[in-house]
């Protein structure tokens, strides 16, 4: 059944290249629109790499125009100062779309990888495997940009499902 086609930027944020996917879905299909990065400048003070980060996806949303957002939770890894950093990262590729008025959703990376490859512990390799794959006509130069195309493909699938919907509810009548 085709449903209405929703475009979707999915976003996969570090600090020093941010990954950016957008597609097409219909409910059943999804197609490649454009994949990207945004990078910052690695000698530059962190609020000066922030700002590059939040322009450059202001700049894609503007160019592109999706209609709703999604972007990967942050994992915690063992060194604290690299987690908060990404976490500041991170605030710009939600506050971005936000402040363009999208509905920004997010996934735990498990939930990704088990989306788009089937197992919540599929490696980089495979998720680029199974984006070409769904994706044929994608063309992705790093594996940032493969991410971030997996980030919108779960939003996708996961979009309309009752949880979101109950959550997104949820959410709506607390405002």
């Amino acid at each position: 059944m085709r449903g209405t086609i929703i475009r979707i930027i999915g976003i996969d944020p570090g600090l020093r290249r941010t990954g950016w996917g957008v597609i097409e879905s219909d409910g059943v299909r999804l197609s490649y629109v454009a994949s990207g990065h945004v990078t910052s400048t690695s000698d530059e003070d962190l609020s000066y790499r922030l700002r590059e980060i939040f322009e450059g996806i202001t700049s894609v949303i503007a160019g592109h125009t999706p209609g709703e957002a999604a972007v990967e939770e942050t994992f915690v890894n063992d060194n604290p100062r690299a987690t908060l950093k990404l976490g500041q990262a991170r605030g710009m590729a939600l506050l971005a779309p936000a402040m363009r008025g999208l509905r920004v959703a997010e996934y735990p990376p498990n939930l990704i990888k088990k989306s788009v490859v089937g197992a919540g512990h599929a490696d980089k390799k495979q998720i680029q495997v199974m984006v070409s794959f769904l994706l044929p006509k994608a063309k992705f130069c790093n594996a940032d940009e493969a991410d971030a195309l997996a980030i919108a493909i779960c939003h996708a699938h996961h979009r309309t499902s009752p949880q979101a919907v109950a959550a997104r509810l949820l959410k709506e009548a607390v405002r």
